[in-house]
């Protein structure tokens, strides 16, 4: 099987308690997973992807096949 990429979103968020989290949101298959790390955020949404497709392999197959590129913009 041929590997497939889609694009994940990371933000830093804050909860009701002041503590701060990351959301990691894959908008292609409208899915989202956290962790208190960005490497723990990454690895859950990782994990709910491949839980996602194995109940929907048919999207298996309109997944990317080139790594997708991204960009960071700071503002003032």
């Amino acid at each position: 099987m041929e590997k497939g990429y889609l694009d994940v979103v990371l933000n830093k968020e804050k909860l009701s308690n002041g503590e701060d989290i990351f959301v990691a949101n894959c908008v292609f298959l409208g899915i989202a997973s956290q962790g208190k790390t960005m490497d723990e955020a990454m690895a859950n949404i990782k994990e709910a992807i491949a839980l996602y497709l194995e109940e929907q392999p048919e999207l298996y197959e309109e997944l990317s096949t080139t790594v997708p590129s991204f960009s960071v913009i700071e503002l003032n």
